[in-house]
């Protein structure tokens, strides 16, 4: 498929030739689900922990007799039913995340793309720099595109991301992503999405199978 590209200046330009198979496929929801659980389960730190009766302070002994008081039996001051005891089945550390399938997470960023590009929120932009890489110059060159502050993401390839990214650190509602790192989640998220021209030509390759 065809779609036009815009230049620095937010007008249409020429054309560039996107993969059907990446840009115009029926989106699946539920990979899109499965993608953005895994990398929010590979984010979690697992680190919340609770004792058990066995590692609360407190004695062992009988706090007292077992009939004639009107009270609850009991065997220790620890016992999980009382309050300064351990807790049952609380949460010990544990890593939650696990490997997904790369043709799972790649069919699942096909769908993303597909999905943007179908609601018209993905657009394509002629190649730019920002070589001194501040965020006046960055600006600037986006004020034309972006004209609202909505949560935006650029995509770009290798050769520009790292000074894109540093001049748009400073802006809150903008991301910047290498093509080859990109993530479910901030894809699905970003009410625009920006792909540089190499960037969109890389991902034709980069998807294909």
């Amino acid at each position: 498929m065809k779609i036009n590209m815009i230049n620095i200046k937010g007008k249409e330009s020429k054309e560039i030739e996107l993969n059907d198979k990446i840009f115009n496929i029926t989106p699946n929801k539920f990979l899109i689900y499965e993608a953005i659980k895994n990398e929010l389960a590979n984010k979690r730190q697992g680190t919340s922990s609770t004792k058990t009766k066995a590692e609360v302070e407190g004695s062992g002994s009988k706090p007292h007799k077992q009939k004639g008081t009107g009270r609850a039996r009991v065997g220790t001051k620890r016992n999980p039913v009382w309050r300064g005891g351990g807790v049952a089945f609380g949460p010990k550390p544990r890593d939650y995340s696990y490997v997904l399938p790369k043709k799972i997470k790649r069919s699942a960023y096909k769908s993303i793309l597909s999905l943007k590009l179908k609601e018209g929120n993905l657009k394509v932009i002629e190649n730019f720099d920002v070589q001194d890489g501040k965020t006046k110059s960055f600006i600037e060159i986006f004020k034309p595109i972006l004209k609202e502050e909505k949560s935006s993401l650029i995509v770009s390839d290798s050769n520009n991301t790292l000074m894109i990214k540093r001049a748009s650190n400073n802006i809150s509602w903008i991301n910047c992503l290498n093509y080859k790192r990109m993530m479910a989640h901030t894809l699905y998220y970003s009410k625009n999405i920006i792909l540089t021209e190499d960037a969109a030509l890389e991902l034709n390759k980069f998807f294909k199978d």
